[in-house]
């Protein structure tokens, strides 16, 4: 498997590379020579499944790296970490480690398990920073639709709501926080998807037959947790998205901003769920790495 990722990643860079001679001879060397993979690491075991994670490993010795943590998406109920190794190039190309994860899916577990995995893939990143370099004090979360909303909760929740089973997440003497989290078009408010004019069929399936659907979808969501002090969250969305309604950023925005959050809303016009432009996505990307510049989590001089 090992084998497997490494020529995958070899391969992506490769016909990254092709027709953008000196700028991607570059990012060929970086890709090829600055970076380690240590793929299908176990983070949690929980219901008879392995949750595992790859971790792509900025080679800088003697010092740490900015660390990212991708978490596809999929509507809780499809996707996996290996069809989203394209989505990680960005942050590679930045000179960030990145930590691609996976977690329990709806037929393996319903709500909360998901939210569950990803805190434990956040502890597990504390837990190794020593091993693999990562920046503790610069770690980002990011990801789309169920994705993004994983980020979120992942950044936004502590130990104290409950989520983190074990409790033991003291490693460093400081509880871990995440820096920064990029939010791409993610569900903000579980409950509006559950029923009415916003209804989806896969937050639906993510709860299921639990009892208090209506209670859990509240604690699942992030409107939920937004009050002073969160870290800064940069939130793109389309306007026209048809699985994830665009007022589920809109809102977001405005709770963040009301409470003094640093946040920063991107609108793509008449964008729907993803599949933006070439355009729209380096005006995407510029953004996010100004805004990781902004935040002191990314080099001025970039990469």
């Amino acid at each position: 498997m090992k084998c497997r990722t490494l020529f995958l990643f070899a391969c992506v860079v490769l016909r990254s590379a092709q027709g953008r001679a000196q700028e991607t001879a570059s990012w060929t060397y970086n890709g090829v020579n600055e970076y380690r993979i240590v793929p299908n690491v176990v983070y949690s075991t929980a219901n008879n499944y392995d949750c595992k994670l790859d971790a792509y490993v900025r080679n800088n010795p003697g010092h740490t790296t900015p660390t990212v943590i991708y978490i596809h998406g999929g509507g809780w109920v499809a996707g996996s970490k290996e069809t989203s190794v394209m989505s990680l190039l960005p942050y590679l190309e930045m000179g960030l480690s990145v930590i691609n994860v996976e977690y329990r899916l709806a037929r393996v577990s319903l709500a909360p398990a998901a939210v569950e995995d990803c805190r434990l893939a956040l502890r597990w990143v504390f837990k190794n920073a020593k091993q693999y370099g990562f920046d503790t004090t610069k770690i980002i979360v990011t990801g789309g639709s169920a994705g993004g909303h994983l980020a979120l909760m992942t950044g936004m929740l502590d130990p104290s709501y409950g989520f983190d089973i074990p409790t033991d997440w003291d490693y460093t003497g400081v509880e871990p926080k995440v820096a920064a989290i990029v939010n791409w078009f993610g569900i903000t408010d579980v409950k509006d998807l559950l029923s009415g004019p916003n209804k989806q069929d896969y937050a639906v399936n993510w709860l299921s037959n639990l009892n208090d659907k209506d209670i859990i979808a509240q604690k699942m969501s992030p409107m939920s947790y937004v009050r002073k002090g969160l870290p800064p969250i940069f939130t793109v969305h389309g306007d026209k998205d048809q699985l994830v309604p665009y007022t589920h950023a809109v809102r977001l925005h405005e709770g963040l901003t009301k409470a003094g959050v640093p946040n920063q809303l991107m609108t793509i016009p008449g964008g729907r769920h993803g599949g933006f432009t070439k355009e729209e996505m380096t005006r995407v990307f510029t953004a996010i790495k100004e805004f990781l510049k902004k935040n002191g989590l990314l080099e001025q001089s970039g990469h």
